[in-house]
């Protein structure tokens, strides 16, 4: 299915993640973010930039990978994506949902 933000047209699932990691940018992420009530800081991009990373080098995304990543703590990574945080933050990344989440 195909959304348009901006002046992009990207292609989601039903659920509104990316199926095309290409169609990312900064500015698809932080139209999601909007999406989904969050204000964009440096340190939420920290974590975008990690989880892109982990993704790219094709390594499994969980809570107990973000909480032993040195990157944030667990309990700020909750404040800062409130109501399903690796959710919310894989999706502001582009990436598909991880396995671990339901």
């Amino acid at each position: 299915m195909d959304k348009t933000i901006g002046q992009a047209t990207i292609s989601v699932d039903q659920e509104g993640y990316l199926t095309d990691f290409s169609q990312w940018s900064k500015e698809v992420g932080e139209e999601i973010a909007k999406e989904q009530g969050i204000e964009m800081t440096d340190k939420h991009w920290e974590i975008i930039d990690y989880i892109q990373e982990k993704y790219k080098n094709e390594e499994p995304l969980s809570i107990r990978g973000i909480k032993k990543s040195g990157v944030i703590n667990i309990k700020e990574f909750y404040a800062l994506f409130p109501g399903g945080p690796l959710k919310k933050a894989t999706m502001i990344a582009g990436i598909p949902k991880p396995k671990s989440c339901i």
